[in-house]
């Protein structure tokens, strides 16, 4: 075979390779309103920055009739490229192929890019469309989807890892998006379940969809499995590569900053009346947030879940930020198990990562009731208290209204090693809040005396008078300063400008133990 002939073999199979399963099985992809593995990838990264490893792979599988259908690539696409100039490794599934069904090459393929994604220290995104295990491979696919297991456990939090579900992801296969950092789900072509609805019925008799057991709903709103969930496949590769604006290549690098053309001392007006003067109506803690970042931008993670507290990122000063904050137009604000996982999930990310984290306090307690002490509130709660005493970035809190008693404690005090502490006129930092504090410490004063309404009126008064604002706690430094609401853009570039250099360690040891 000549040169020429070699080249042009080349060239037919590369082709070969780019048609997955066919084009019968490409034509059905996109009648259900998916894009092919590769389509994906030519919107996920910057145009032309695409490079494929391991495009003539094939499986191994000589048993039921396998070794007459090896395709090129088997069923995954794998390799490198840029977002936004900056390295990101990649896998797509190829459900044209075997419905994207993990081998034993299958997985080699994503463990290589993985392994080299840890050697030069960036990202991986996998974009996930498969219909589990191999069946045909038994053990081989169980013994693939376990190597993936380790590596997304060895990397985290060394290298970033995004999971985007385009398609179905079932059984052991949900497990690796499980340990990464953030998943992403689409409206009516993405599910995710342990075990399928027709098993469900088998074992607990339960009659349910696909939908309603593992669709994007579920899992962004009642489960909290999921982070992002969006309308389709371009808007959610869109919102992927958003995500990725925010955070480093790995653990040892900073996040990107970009030139803020929102100037860095800009005074709101409006700030110093968004708390209503009633402290029991509500606000949204979304408006104060947005009033305060650059421009106005705020990516909101876990949008739909537990929304009685806020994370997600945004820029102070062109600097990226990782933004937490209770809600008190979702149950007051309080902390419960939900939102204590959260929380701690997103606190911990941020940490690992070195991106600062700036939290905003509006918090009456934690969630009383059986349900929530019968559901492990003590732990789930300490999940995120455990989380905020472990970060070593940059830790600015400002305290809008309330902060009652452990709630206080928990959402980056100065006593968990917060950085600069800032506290609002409007701030009441207590154990409790006033009427629930004069009944305790009154108790008998108030029984004794002829007009018990009035007694306790009165001494809520004093209380009030004496406790409901943030002079105390700033007279024993645990407040760094009082602000006004207005200045909190200016003050909080300033903390975290002075913060830059912030070195911090914890004590040596293997890991800790925070209460799962």
């Amino acid at each position: 075979m000549s040169l020429e002939e070699k080249i042009e073999h080349l060239k037919k199979l590369r082709e070969q390779a780019k048609l997955g399963g066919g084009q019968k099985r490409i034509d059905a992809q996109h009648k259900k309103g998916k894009l092919t593995a590769r389509e994906r990838l030519d919107l996920l990264l910057d145009e032309g920055s695409f490079e494929e490893f391991d495009m003539f792979v094939k499986h191994r599988c000589r048993d039921f009739g396998l070794e007459n259908e090896r395709y090129l690539g088997d069923g995954v696409v794998t390799g490198c490229g840029t977002i936004d100039g900056r390295l990101v490794f990649v896998f797509s599934q190829d459900f044209t192929v075997f419905g994207g069904s993990l081998s034993e090459t299958h997985a080699e393929k994503i463990c290589k890019i993985m392994d080299q994604a840890l050697k030069v220290g960036a990202p991986v995104i996998g974009l996930n469309d498969s219909g589990g295990a191999r069946i045909q491979e038994g053990v081989e696919s169980l013994g693939g989807y376990a190597d993936i297991f380790l590596r997304n456990t060895l990397v985290s939090g060394v290298i970033p890892q995004i999971s985007v579900i385009l398609g179905p992801c079932a059984g052991g296969a949900v497990y690796s998006p499980a340990i990464t950092d953030f998943i992403f789900m689409v409206k009516n072509t993405s599910y995710m379940f342990v075990t399928g609805p027709n098993v469900v019925k088998t074992v607990t008799h339960e009659d349910v969809t696909f939908e309603e057991l593992g669709g994007p709903e579920v899992h962004s709103t009642k489960s909290g499995v999921s982070h992002f969930t969006c309308e389709n496949e371009v808007e959610t590769l869109n919102l992927v590569r958003k995500l990725f604006s925010f955070i480093p290549q790995n653990n040892m690098e900073d996040p990107p900053e970009i030139e803020c053309n929102d100037p860095v001392d800009r005074a709101d007006e409006d700030l110093n009346f968004i708390v209503p003067e009633n402290p029991n109506k509500p606000y949204d803690i979304k408006e104060v947030i947005k009033r305060i970042v650059d421009n106005g931008d705020f990516l909101e993670v876990h949008q739909h879940y537990a929304p009685n507290i806020v994370v997600g990122f945004a820029r102070l000063g062109g600097k990226s930020i990782g933004v937490v904050g209770n809600q008190p137009a979702v149950l007051a604000g309080v902390l419960d198990i939900d939102s204590g996982i959260k929380g701690a999930r997103f606190v911990r990310f941020c940490d690992a990562f070195n991106i600062p984290l700036v939290t905003f306090v509006d918090v009456p307690g934690f969630l009383p009731g059986t349900a929530q002490e019968f559901g492990g509130i003590i732990k789930h709660g300490a999940k995120l208290l455990y989380a905020y005493c472990e970060a070593t970035v940059p830790k600015l809190t400002v305290i809008t209204r309330k902060a009652y008693g452990g709630a206080y404690d928990v959402m980056s005090s100065k006593h968990v090693k917060a950085d600069v502490n800032y506290a609002w006129p409007t701030a009441e930092i207590a154990v409790m809040g006033p009427k629930g504090a004069v009944e305790i410490i009154f108790k008998k004063e108030i029984a004794e005396s002829k007009d018990p309404e009035k007694a306790v009126e009165q001494k809520v008064e004093e209380f009030v008078e004496k406790f409901a604002n943030p002079y105390i706690a700033a007279e024993k430094g645990y407040i760094d300063d009082v602000i006004e609401p207005k200045t909190t853009r200016p003050r909080l570039i300033r903390a975290l400008s002075m913060l830059s250099n912030k070195r911090d360690s914890l004590p040596p040891k293997k890991h800790g133990n925070i209460p799962l």
